[in-house]
């Protein structure tokens, strides 16, 4: 089984592997829109965290990790219960970034995890200026939301590719913090 990672699965899989490639994901687009009461942020006060939204034309680069076959009830079970604040599973097509030599065999389609607008824990688009500031100050058992947002960019980063939103929310959260 196949895991595509594009949030936090980037840089903090937390799941068991035995290959990491690179890919894309065509047709779907990366946002901060999705609320998260239960890692990056508390009920009453919720971090925002990426999900993913079709948008022809556009993609979507992060990490497919592979998992051993006896390890696959072990990773669903922790990615469901991870990925419990409306978040629904989903099986998409992913290409490897450029050409990756040894890709493993029974590559092409991985599961993945997408929050979609009418879940309870959606927050939509919002100017980024709000989006930083609400990301500033917003903390969860698993950090402080910056950090997220950050640590992703970074994974992005070190796999060569800029993410046109998640680059502009880390430019609105260093205003932001400059005041």
């Amino acid at each position: 089984m196949w895991v595509f990672g594009y949030g936090s699965l980037v840089w903090r899989p937390g799941i068991v592997w035995d290959a990491r490639v690179p890919v894309r994901v065509e047709g779907w687009k990366r946002r901060f829109w999705q609320g998260s009461t239960d890692h990056r942020g508390v009920p009453g006060a919720p971090g925002r965290v990426v999900t993913m939204l079709e948008a022809p034309g556009e993609e979507v680069v992060g990490v497919a990790w592979r998992v051993p076959r006896e390890a696959v009830p072990e990773v669903l079970e922790r990615l469901d219960h991870r990925e419990k604040g409306g978040y629904e599973r989903l099986v998409l097509e992913v290409e490897p970034l450029g050409d990756v030599e040894g890709v493993p065999s029974g590559f092409g389609r991985a599961l993945s995890w997408v929050a979609t607008p009418e879940n309870p824990e959606w927050l939509g688009p919002a100017p980024m200026g709000e989006m930083a500031a609400q990301i500033a100050r917003s903390r969860g058992p698993s950090g402080p939301n910056d950090e997220y947002l950050l640590r992703l960019d970074d994974a992005l980063r070190a796999l060569g590719q800029e993410d046109g939103h998640v680059a502009a929310l880390v430019e609105a959260l260093r205003a932001h913090r400059a005041g």
